[in-house]
């Protein structure tokens, strides 16, 4: 199997819990709080152990907070390359109203990451005791760190022949893309901005995703669409993969799922319409677990076997 690994430059640990009904300026009596480890890469580090693949990784960890998470990574048996900070790791908090289901998601900021700490994960990836074959750059920037930083690992990756797949939004993913890379996870939102426009139907979602394929901005781009699955495109195909419809609970981790589905699947050799499915399987399996728990394995089995038989010839998808 390929060796992989994830960057989160923005790493947090995600508290999490339970009332029986969220009245405002009232006192709520909550359930006993679950802790995770959170952040773009993190999580698909933890999706790829779910799938049975190891991964390496980084991402700038301080404080007790810091300190929780490295804990919360070893119980789940991840191997770290952790990047001392003087700023602590953020903290999330979700609650859920138990009376009506509904999520209630509060995101902190993470703190700032110095000149110098930005260049020691740079470091720390180009002193990685063996250079991987995918790096999997995933989540959102936190203070003090411009787009720039991220074209520097990227440009730095491509150099050791290193394939890169970019999930991340706004200027971050923009100037991504035009240092290229080899595959990348835009929702339609997101590519409708490339685009200049409001919005993009099916047939708008293809065509702008082959004219940034084209312009050698992706090799691979996958376009999120929600509940409509994902349009894939290459320089030789565009598949649109169908999201099978399921009970959800919760779309935290979704995302970060589906990049874990894409990588492990390339990884293992799979074709680009297989990947593609177990891609939005394991998205898919995430939505269908409550509050900030990722997929189950069996679910991601389930879901897959059902999107290669819709993709068999003579089946309506």
């Amino acid at each position: 199997m390929a060796s992989i690994v994830t960057l989160t430059l923005n790493p947090t640990v995600d508290k999490s819990t339970t009332a029986d009904q969220i009245i405002p300026d009232q006192k709520l009596r909550c359930a006993a709080p679950k802790f995770e480890p959170g952040g773009g890469g993190i999580n698909v580090s933890r999706a790829l152990r779910r799938l049975g693949a190891d991964s390496v990784a980084v991402f700038p960890v301080g404080g007790p907070s810091g300190q929780l998470l490295r804990e919360l990574l070893t119980q789940e048996q991840i191997q770290q390359q952790p990047v001392e900070t003087v700023g602590r790791t953020r903290e999330n908090f979700i609650v859920v109203d138990a009376r009506t289901g509904q999520q209630y998601r509060f995101g902190m900021p993470g703190t700032e990451l110095s000149e110098q700490e930005q260049q020691q994960v740079l470091t720390t990836l180009r002193n990685l005791p063996t250079v991987p074959d995918f790096l999997v750059i995933s989540g959102s920037l936190p203070p003090g760190v411009e787009p720039e930083f991220l074209v520097r690992i990227v440009r730095a990756a491509k150099q050791m022949g290193i394939k890169v797949v970019a999930d991340t939004s706004g200027p971050a993913l923009h100037r991504v893309l035009e240092e290229g890379v080899y595959l990348a996870k835009p929702n339609v939102g997101e590519l409708s901005k490339m685009a200049g426009v409001e919005e993009l139907d099916n047939e708008a979602v293809a065509g702008t995703a082959q004219r940034l394929v084209r312009e050698g901005k992706a090799e691979i781009l996958v376009v999120s669409l929600g509940p409509q699955g994902a349009c894939v495109v290459t320089r030789d195909s565009t598949d649109h993969v169908p999201a099978p419809a399921v009970k959800k609970r919760s779309t935290v981790g979704a995302g970060d799922s589906m990049v874990a589905g894409l990588v492990y699947g390339l990884s293992t050799g799979l074709s680009v319409r297989e990947t593609a499915r177990l891609g939005v399987a394991c998205g898919t399996a995430a939505t269908m677990n409550p509050g900030t728990e990722l997929f189950r394995k069996a679910d991601v089995d389930k879901l897959y076997q059902w999107l290669l038989q819709q993709a068999q010839p003579g089946v309506a998808a």
